[in-house]
Formats: C-alpha cells, sequence, structure tokens
C-alpha cells in the first residue's frame, strides 16, 4: 500500500521473525494468528548510499530511497539470531550457502551471530549515512545552517567498509588497510587498479591529492605529486601537451611521484608519459585507450595503473576526518574554487586577461599546496611551488629557488604568484616582486595589508585578494 512504501511492517512478518521457537506462549500466538516462523532473512536495502552519490540526484529521490521495512526487518531477524539467519550483503551469499551445506540445512549459533553482528553495523551505518544528508539539507530548504543547529557530527559514525589490506601504513611497522566511506564519487576510492604491484598507503593518499587536483581544471590538466604536493601541474589544449608541461615543471622531484591526468588517456598523451628515462609510482586517470594502456604497462612492470571513471568537480558533501589522540577531528571538504566575481582588486594596476586566467589556474594549485603555501605559474604551468614551511617568506623562497633551479627563470618575468593565506608582512611578495612576478592573488585580510598594496602600487603589481583562503594541514 501507499506506492510500496508499507509492506513489510505486519505482524505476519515479524512475528515470524521474532517468534522464540522454545516459549509455549509465542509457540501457541504463533498458532492462533497462524503466523509462520522464518528461518532465513535475506534484505538488500534500498541504495540510498549510491543514490546520493549521484551528481544529479534531487532531494526528492533521495528520501524515497531511504529503506523502512528493510532496516526493521534486518533488525527483528538480527534481534532473534538464536533461531535466524540474517543475511546482509551479497558477499555473505556463499559463506550462508557452505555452513548450510556442512550442517545439512541448519548454521551454528557462533556464525548466526557473526551475521547479527554484520546485520547492526550495516543498519547503523546506512542511518548514519541518512542524517548527516538530512542536516546539509536543511540549510537549502530552510536557510539555516544546518551545522550550526545540529553540530558537525549528529551522533554519527562513518560507514567504512574494507577495500583491502595494506602491507604497512607509513612506515614497515605500522599496519594498515583502506576503507571506503560512502557515498562516494568518482576517485582513489572507485578506481580500478588495471596494472602493476599492490598500492600502498602513501601511494594512496598521494594517488587521492593527485586527482582532487586535476578535476578542478576544466580544460585538460595533469599534475605530479610528491608527498602529497604538486611539483608539477598544467592545463592546456590537449592532454600531451598538459602532461608535458606539468612534468617539466620539477622534473628532479618527479622521479617516484604520481602522475593523474584529468581525460581519457590517449595514445598520444602514453607516448609522452613514457617517453625518457622516467621512474613513477601510479598514474591515475578516468580511462586509458587499449593502445594508450598497452604502452603504459609494456613500459613498466611495477607502476600502478588506475582507472576512476568520468571525473566531474567535486560536489560530495562528505565530511573529512582526521584521527588525533583521543579523538576525531571532523570538517567539511573544501569544495570552493575560483569565483572571479568575488575578487577584488586592491592594487591601482588591474590584471591583465592573461594574468587572469593565470591567477585562476595558480589559485586552485595553491588550493593543493600545503601550508603555508605559494604557488608560482605562468602560461597554465606551474612553475614551482614552496610547501609546508613554518614561515611564508621561506615558501616564497623557495619557490623561486625551484623555478630557478628548474630553467623556468625567463618565465619569471612574465609569472604570477598565489599564497594560500594573507602576507603578514610585504617580506614575501617582495621577494616575489624582485623575482620577476607581476601578479599576485590571496586572501587578504592582514593587518599590514596595505603594506603589501603599496608594495605593489611601487612596482605596478596587480593585487587580487579572493576574500577566502586555502589552509590544507
Amino acid at each position: 500500500m501507499m506506492d510500496g512504501r508499507v509492506k513489510t511492517l505486519h505482524p505476519l512478518i515479524h512475528g515470524g521473525f521474532l517468534a522464540l521457537r522454545d516459549n509455549p506462549a509465542h509457540l501457541a500466538a504463533m498458532k492462533e494468528h497462524n503466523i509462520q516462523p522464518i528461518d532465513l532473512v535475506c534484505v538488500n536495502l534500498y541504495p540510498f548510499e549510491s543514490t546520493i552519490a549521484k551528481p544529479n540526484c534531487s532531494f526528492a529521490e533521495a528520501i524515497e530511497n531511504i529503506d523502512i521495512g528493510g532496516p526493521a526487518m534486518i533488525r527483528s531477524a538480527a534481534k532473534n539470531h538464536r533461531s535466524i539467519v540474517v543475511v546482509t550483503d551479497p558477499a555473505q551469499y556463499d559463506k550462508v550457502l557452505d555452513q548450510m551445506r556442512t550442517h545439512h540445512g541448519q548454521t551454528p549459533y557462533t556464525f548466526r551471530l557473526e551475521l547479527a553482528t554484520a546485520a547492526y553495523t550495516r543498519t547503523a551505518q546506512y542511518d548514519a549515512t541518512i542524517a548527516p544528508y538530512l542536516a546539509n539539507a536543511t540549510e537549502v530548504h530552510t536557510g539555516v545552517h544546518a551545522l550550526a543547529c545540529h553540530g558537525l557530527l549528529p551522533a554519527l559514525t562513518p560507514h567504512l567498509t574494507k577495500i583491502q589490506d595494506l602491507r604497512y601504513g607509513e612506515n614497515p611497522h605500522q599496519l594498515a588497510a583502506f576503507y571506503s566511506t560512502t557515498p562516494t564519487e568518482p576517485g582513489i576510492a572507485t578506481a580500478k587498479q588495471l596494472h602493476g604491484k599492490a598500492l600502498s598507503y602513501i601511494n594512496l593518499l598521494d594517488a587521492d591529492a593527485a586527482i582532487d587536483l586535476v578535476r578542478e581544471f576544466q580544460l585538460p590538466a595533469a599534475a605530479v605529486i610528491k608527498h602529497t604536493n604538486p611539483c608539477g601541474c598544467a592545463q592546456a589544449e590537449s592532454l600531451e601537451a598538459a602532461f608535458d608541461l606539468a612534468y617539466a615543471g620539477d622534473p628532479t622531484a618527479a622521479f617516484g611521484g604520481i602522475v593523474a591526468l584529468n581525460r581519457e588517456v590517449d595514445e598520444k598523451t602514453a607516448d609522452a608519459i613514457v617517453a625518457g628515462k622516467r621512474f613513477l609510482e601510479v598514474i591515475i586517470a578516468p580511462a586509458y585507450t587499449p593502445a594508450a594502456l598497452t604502452t603504459l604497462q609494456t613500459r613498466w612492470k611495477d607502476c600502478r595503473i588506475l582507472a576512476t571513471g568520468q571525473l566531474g568537480p567535486r560536489h560530495s558533501a562528505a565530511l573529512h576526518y582526521r584521527s588525533v589522540t583521543g579523538g576525531i577531528l571532523v570538517q567539511q571538504p573544501d569544495l570552493a574554487g575560483f569565483d572571479k566575481s568575488k575578487c577584488t582588486v586592491t592594487s591601482t594596476r588591474h590584471p591583465t586577461a592573461s594574468e587572469w586566467s593565470d591567477l585562476a589556474f595558480v589559485w586552485l594549485v595553491t588550493k593543493h599546496v600545503k601550508s603555508n603555501a605559494i604557488a608560482i605559474a605562468r602560461n597554465g604551468q606551474l612553475l614551482a611551488a614552496g610547501a609546508g614551511q613554518m614561515s611564508r617568506t621561506m615558501s616564497a623562497k623557495i619557490a623561486i629557488e625551484l623555478a630557478n633551479k628548474n630553467s623556468h627563470a625567463e618565465k619569471l618575468s612574465t609569472a604570477v604568484a598565489g599564497s594560500d593565506a594573507f602576507f603578514p608582512f610585504p617580506d614575501a611578495p617582495e621577494l616575489l616582486i624582485n623575482a620577476g612576478i607581476t601578479a599576485i592573488i590571496h586572501p587578504g585580510g592582514s593587518k599590514k595589508d596595505q603594506d603589501t598594496i603599496d608594495l605593489c602600487n611601487r612596482h605596478n603589481i596587480a593585487l587580487v585578494t579572493t576574500g577566502e583562503r586555502h589552509f590544507a594541514h
């Protein structure tokens, strides 16, 4: 009834689940009401997680994919696991069949308890996915910020499904595994490995950072990542050209790096990737043509080649988790991109059209460089980045030194720079200006902003503020 919304919430069903087979009063009630005992319950819940993972999922569609009877049946059956086998995952089917064949149609109690534990885990994870989805929808429908009303974590535990055990963590003495959270969008957790050795903990971190960076761009783009920071990144009219520019950013650092691309890899791009004496740990892209895949597989025996499926801009509002001793830090993902309409030109000179293009590019790259971050770019190519320094001035020095070291000195005279947070003093901008930078983008908001503005005006430098920072610790 009611378009299928009400079909399993009925005493004839739940009585068959919950009746204790050794309780005379329960057996009498079953006989009186003609309730048949049910020995096995197999439930696949409405696919709420995969439904809301679709970029075009409407709120109404999500609501209709909240299962009611399914979780109720699972919970009832699991409660009476002394008598009932409850199955909640197709991966359990073979195990159940093996147990029944081994025990002449029966199952041992310990196995039923194991399945009951998995059943309550499944319903807990299901609700834990629904709760934050509804919390995030609150702001859309009411204009009230859900996180302020309900807290960032509305009493939930992230739904974790083990993808694989890893050889070790960051170091050989640390155990590690890779889990997926649901819902997921195309990325490292959904990627299929097409070639190479097993992925390591560090491979996964770097590959995730790489694919997150290239999906920022609408043009064909490539990135080379080392230790989760880009040592090369570029966008161009072709994927082959984007890769060549990205790798040329810092060929020395690219050795043993992770390469990500935001388009299907064609044969020309594959030829560019395998050229020279290069060593890569991972290549990750949406897909590969058969010829391109053969070229890459032939070149490297161990290089991990991953296909994510079609990529688009990040849309998932799935929370980010980071553990600390005795707790977990939780935050929304940084989905902010570049919005020229929100930018303010604080200098006398405005950026040229080409500078605006490079400022947009460098701002998106800077977002993916660990703080304190300074990135330098020209014509859609990352020339160098200074990452993870305790001083923003030191990050600027490193970026300039790397650009010179990698033969980009001439390009610096018409390059732009980005900073993930405001300049507390004009010392770092002065270093960049002295190196030849013609335009700078930063969030603004320092008490010393006027000093930086005055500096830029004296040197005819275009200075843009975004009003938004991109710290990445």
